[in-house]
């Protein structure tokens, strides 16, 4: 029984996250596209919006059967561990950006958090190695 919950909730976390990371990068990924590309315009966003995007996407399938996805679920919970280490590393570097980089921290860190937290209570209710 309160191995279902945990389960239950890890898949809520899943999509509820996948389509957050999904939809926060399909759209700047269209909207650029749909504007056209400027060369100036830096050629990096594009792609890291792609990435992104399907990460989210792979993320929402995982739901289905998270302990076959604990691999997929690691890695997103690590690289934003990873995400939100530079992004607080380029907030100390860039007082222009600081606002929007440490609200970035904030998002990604929970993301990262959530994870940890729901796949690890998971993985221990299943016997697995935790993430």
């Amino acid at each position: 029984m309160k191995a279902d919950k945990r389960e239950r909730a890890l898949q809520i976390v899943l999509v509820v996250l996948g389509l957050a990371i999904a939809g926060a990068n399909i759209y700047p990924l269209v909207t650029a596209l749909v504007a056209g590309l400027r060369p100036t315009g830096g050629t990096t966003a594009p792609m890291f919006w792609t990435i992104y995007a399907t990460l989210g996407v792979f993320l929402v399938l995982a739901a289905r059967n998270p302990s076959a996805h604990r691999s997929l679920i690691a890695y997103a919970a690590w690289s934003s561990v990873a995400h939100t280490a530079v992004m607080a590393l380029m907030a100390t570097q860039l007082p222009t950006k600081r606002g929007e980089l440490l609200a970035g921290v904030a998002v990604t860190g929970l993301s990262a958090v959530l994870l940890f937290v729901f796949a690890r209570s998971s993985a221990r209710s299943e016997g697995a190695v935790p993430v």
